[in-house]
């Protein structure tokens, strides 16, 4: 079971958290503007649609974001990590969701109230910088991700996207296996590719002994290999 207290403690205190760069005052005042919520897995943050709640951060666990497309297919635009952003685009273009977010584990995340984003904390010059930078990365990252799903052949597309959930979660003790166990629909929906697919070029990977598949485990074998075919597409 994961545990609230800590969530907020890790929200404000740890160094990789974006309010870490508040003075204590703010951290004080943010107290009376932040809550926890706890999510089962597969449960709903938010829907394509809904007015967001506020600005959101994960905690604790795994998140999906994903635009539904023709047909009610998905597409997965983004996959956020503990400490990570989420819905925040809505909320600072002042609009609703495009996209929706499920998560992949329990998990835990925090609401901070816009009142308190807005009125309070962006008057904290290095915290707004913050927000700036990772608001640009997460562009660049769409910018390159669109190229990457409508140029790229099927190999290089899933070569890439495991890669991008090394990156994202790591591995876990042996040093091989993702610390993310998707489905093959998830991992399709990812890759911009039919399931059937997904479950085709996965399995090719693995008789080329670049990956090792155990039901939703991944164990990456040769991550230079698998660097290069995501290089060449």
């Amino acid at each position: 079971m994961l545990h609230s207290e800590l969530g907020v403690k890790d929200v404000t205190d740890n160094p990789k958290s974006i309010f870490y760069l508040l003075d204590q005052d703010e951290k004080d005042e943010l107290q009376h503007h932040i809550s926890i919520s706890h999510y089962k897995k597969n449960e709903f943050v938010f829907k394509e649609g809904d007015n967001p709640s506020g600005f959101l951060i994960l905690v604790d666990g795994k998140v999906k974001i994903f635009k539904e497309g023709v047909g009610g297919r998905e597409q997965i635009v983004r996959m956020a990590k503990p400490l990570g952003m989420i819905g925040f685009r809505a909320l600072f273009s002042d609009e609703n969701h495009i996209s929706t977010a499920v998560t992949l584990e329990e998990s835990l995340i925090c609401t901070v109230s816009p009142d308190f984003i807005f009125n309070r904390a962006l008057k904290n010059s290095d915290f707004s910088v913050v927000i700036v930078r990772k608001l640009a990365k997460e562009l660049g990252f769409s910018n390159c991700r669109t190229v990457t799903l409508t140029q790229k052949h099927i190999r290089g597309r899933l070569a890439e996207s495991i890669i991008l959930l090394k990156e994202k979660y790591g591995y876990e003790h042996d040093g091989t296996t993702l610390k993310v166990y998707l489905s093959r629909e998830d991992i399709a929906n990812l890759s911009n590719m039919t399931t059937s697919n997904a479950i085709r070029t996965l399995s090719t990977f693995a008789s080329e002994k670049v990956i090792a598949i155990d039901g939703r485990k991944i164990k990456i074998l040769d991550v230079n290999r698998l660097d290069r075919i995501s290089k060449l597409g």
